[in-house]
Order: structure tokens, then sequence, then C-alpha cells
């Protein structure tokens, strides 16, 4: 299906569909389709609180950590920041039709800490905020899409941070295991998939390593920030994000699990490492990559203490979990969230020359580089950090598997930005490089499935295009198109290509003109 608006002609539309179909016959013979995957496997698209919902101060809503980080000149690319966003607190109604259309099976989004709990344990519920998310869970259920609720997706009440410093403190735990409280009672009688935080890896090294991210703390050789510790604070932070974790789920699991039948995981970033050469001292490195990533938060929650590779080179420097701890953090997910969008090769920093930063033991003592012998290891994204690298989500998925005894996975993440370029906006709608990205990925994927991987769905990044935290507007991931002046949603071609995905059927586009254009037509 193509789509076309009042500002191409008509013989644009056709040439846009022999594009499509051209590029589809000719695109690396990838030619995966819904059939490729076990029946029960759950397709679906994904978004968060502050990237798309905008109405930063409606109903109730207090001023989160992003609110008062972006106001701050310079954080974010253009100035940009999510007071707008796509507006969908007000036309969440027409995106769950968008969602709708295109025959996914859940829906991933997150909750709006500040939105519910504006003071978090600190003041009331707000019954606005709960009202919001009730209408949106009972469109999604009554239209037949799971929904797969992230609690906790980098924003939290900024009065959190203003008393007593947020996740450097223990207090923070008190104030999550509220806050999820306060969504399993609310929610949960329509929630079957709860996820308690989105890649708790990439925020500490974001926020507290490099001081990217809010409250922007971070000390040399990482960062010019006026407060922090780069080499101990992301270590705290973690500590107790995934000791709050931990509570949640006991709390789940002793007043809420039976009753309401539902499950709860966490979402990790979850970047494949390769060894840069065969050494085995860089095939050590990649081990430890994944180690001080994924195993960092994965190996409390699965085994009860962090991983022997980070114990044996930060020593007392990594806390001690008590033994009651250990007890509910053993075994705290029922699955495994997997965000998954590039590979990078790792090199050795115990015997050879690195980067400052990459020379410490809080990094693993490894440098990661996308370059082999002047080869890179994929195309380039709209990030530079991101390559294109599809065999890289089959790998990562089998480390998992037998690392983790198999427990059941989500890819609750997979996506494609486009390298920036100008005129990109009018270019983004024709979205090949999308299409053949989800392709690639998925027949990875399918394959890893084959192999035995206990897989059980994956969300596209993202059903429309959003505000991608420090990168503004200008990085765009998703499905649809945002008209920044207008708000508009426009299906790019991956939309239509994920509809016939879904529909087993990803041969034959079709043209569909707006009425706009036939009426203009009609007048030419």
């Amino acid at each position: 299906m193509i789509w076309c608006n009042s500002v191409v002609s008509y013989n644009y539309c056709k040439f846009q569909w022999l594009l499509l179909c051209c590029f589809l016959f000719l695109a690396h013979g990838e030619n995966i389709k819904r059939s490729d995957f076990p029946d029960e496997f759950l397709f679906g698209v994904g978004t968060s609180a502050y990237q798309i919902e905008g109405a930063y101060l409606e109903d109730g809503k207090s001023l989160n950590n992003w609110d008062v980080f972006s106001l701050s000149p310079g954080t974010i690319r253009n100035g940009d920041n999510g007071f707008v966003a796509d507006d969908h607190y007000h036309q969440y109604l027409k995106d769950i039709e968008l969602i709708q259309s295109l025959g996914v099976d859940t829906y991933r989004f997150s909750i709006s800490w500040s939105r519910i709990l504006p003071r978090g344990r600190f003041g009331d519920v707000n019954p606005d905020g709960i009202m919001f998310y009730n209408k949106i869970l009972d469109e999604l259920v009554c239209r037949g899409i799971k929904p797969f609720v992230t609690i906790y997706h980098f924003d939290f009440p900024q009065e959190l941070q203003d008393r007593y410093g947020s996740w450097l403190s223990p207090l923070m735990q008190e104030d999550y295991v509220h806050y999820a409280d306060t969504c399993f009672k609310n929610f949960g009688d329509r929630v079957k998939y709860w996820t308690t935080m989105n890649e708790p890896n990439l925020f500490t090294q974001m926020a507290y390593q490099n001081g990217k991210y809010p409250p922007a703390r971070c000390s040399q050789p990482f960062g010019d920030c006026p407060a922090g510790n780069s080499d101990t604070e992301p270590i705290v932070v973690m500590h107790n994000m995934l000791l709050a974790h931990g509570k949640a789920v006991n709390l789940y699991r002793r007043d809420y699990q039976h009753e309401q039948g539902g499950s709860v995981g966490i979402v990790l970033d979850c970047i494949m490492y390769e060894p840069l050469t065969d050494n085995e001292l860089d095939q050590e490195a990649a081990r430890r990559g994944l180690a001080f990533s994924i195993g960092w938060a994965l190996d409390p929650l699965t085994f009860g203490d962090y991983p022997s590779e980070m114990r044996q080179y930060l020593g007392n420097q990594l806390p001690q979990f008590t033994s009651a701890e250990r007890k509910f953090m053993r075994n705290s997910v029922d699955f495994i969230g997997v965000n998954h969008y590039s590979t990078t090769y790792a090199k050795d920093c115990l015997y050879s020359n690195c980067s400052v930063t990459a020379n410490r033991a809080t990094k693993g003592f490894l440098d990661t580089t996308s370059e082999r012998d002047g080869v890179q290891i994929g195309e380039l994204t709209g990030i530079s950090s991101l390559r294109v690298v599809p065999r890289g989500i089959g790998e990562v998925v089998e480390y998992l598997k037998e690392r983790y005894d198999n427990k059941p996975m989500f890819i609750t993440e997979n996506g494609y930005s486009e390298p920036q370029t100008e005129g990109q906006d009018q270019d983004a709608i024709q979205d090949f490089k999308r299409i053949e990205f989800h392709q690639m990925y998925l027949s990875s994927l399918a394959q890893a499935i084959r192999d035995g991987a206990n897989v059980k769905g994956y969300f596209v990044w993202t059903l429309m295009d959003d505000f991608e935290w420090i990168i503004g507007y200008r990085i765009k991931f998703g499905l649809y198109y945002i008209d920044r002046q207008t708000l508009a949603r426009v299906p790019k071609l991956s939309a239509k290509w994920y509809q016939d995905f879904l529909k087993n059927n990803t041969q034959t586009p079709v043209i569909r003109l707006s009425s706009e254009l036939v009426h203009n037509k009609a007048d030419s």
C-alpha cells in the first residue's frame, strides 16, 4: 500500500509503487513472513510516556526529571523537549486506532510516574492520571490488543531528585515500590505483562557515568559535570534500581499475581559484543563486555549476585546483597526484555593500549569499535554507535539462552533510524532501509528460535517518530512520520510493510490515494 498526499502527483504515486516493488524484489532475499514464527508468538509496537505524551503540566501532572533537564541550555539537540512531544495525551484514541490498523497482537507503553504520583509517596494519587491510563487500557483490551506495560522508562517526579538525590539514595527504592504498587492496584486486572524498568544498564551509564541524561552527574575523563563520580555512582545507582525491582516483584507475587495472573520482567539494553580479533584476549574482552552490561543486571535477578567477571575486577567496589535480599532477588524475573539495536567489536585493554575511558575497571577494561581492518561492522544508521548487524540479534539471544537457562525472552525494542541527510523529512516516508532492517533482523531472530531460543515476542521501535531523549526529534525510528508543525501522523512505507507482514503477505504493495489527492487530480 502506498500512502499518498496532496503534495505529490498521481504519477509520483505510481513511481513510488514501482520503487517499492523493485525494492521488495531486490532486497537481500529476505522474504520473512509471519508464518516463520510460532503461532503463539506476539508481534507489537512500542512507545514510552515521555517520548510521546506531551501535556507536561496538564491535569495534575508534576514536573519530572526530563522536563527540568530539558530547560537547561545545551542539554537537548536543537533545544527540543517533551512538553508537547507527539501530543499522545490528547490523541491517544487516534494512536490506538493506528495500532489496531497494523494488526499487532500487543502494544508496549510506559506509565508516567509524575502523572499518577506527582509528588511520589509524599503526595496523593492523581485521579486524572489514573483515568488517562485506564482509558488506554480499556481501549486496548476492547480491541483485542494485549497491554505490555513498562512501569519506569527513565522519567520520575523531579521532587524525588530534589529531596534526596533520587537513585543515589536507598529511599528511591521505597518510592519506586509505592509507585509500582499503585500501578498493580489500579491497572493490574488488565495487564498480563509488566516490566519494572527500561534499560537500567543504559540509564546508569548515560546519567551517572557520561552525564548526558538527568541528573547529569559525571567526572573526568568521562565528562565535565558540576558533580558526580563516574567510577562509583553508576554502581550505587544500579544497586538501588535492582533492589527496587526485586522488592516490587516480591510485592506483586505476594499480593497480586495469584488474582491478576500476570508476569513481571525487566528490559535491558542488549548490545552484542564480538571480539575485534581472534586473539583470546579480545575474545575474553567480548565476554566481559556482555557480563558488564547484561550480566550486571540479570545475574543478580537470576542467581542473586553480581557476575564473577565483575567481582574479579571491581572487588569491594561492588555492593554485597544481604541473605534476605538474595532470597527475593534470585529468580525475580519471569521473562527478559531484550532491547537490541546493534553489535560492536570489543578490544582488550588489560594488555594493550586503550582510551582513558575504556581502560577502567568500571568499563570492564575493554574498548569498543565499529571497524576491523578498515571494514565497518555494518551500515551506518542515524546514531553513529548503532550499525546494522542482523546476525547480532541471533547472537545475543543465544547468549541469553545459554547463560540464563533459556528463560522466556521478548524483543522489546528493535528499530532503525535513517542517517541524517538534507531533505530527510521529505524522504523519511519512503523508508526502504527500515523495511530492509526489520526483514533482516527478523530473519536472524527466526533462525535463533528454530535453534531453540525461547523468544515469545517482538516489538518494533517505534510506533511513530518521537522525542529521542538528548537527540530530540531529528532522529526518527517510527513507522509513522510526525509532522512537527501539525502533529499529523503520516504512515511510512514500513507501516504498510509491517501490516502486510502480519497478514503473512509481504509480496504485493498496492496504491491507496487519499481523497484529497483524488480531488486535486480531478481538478487538474
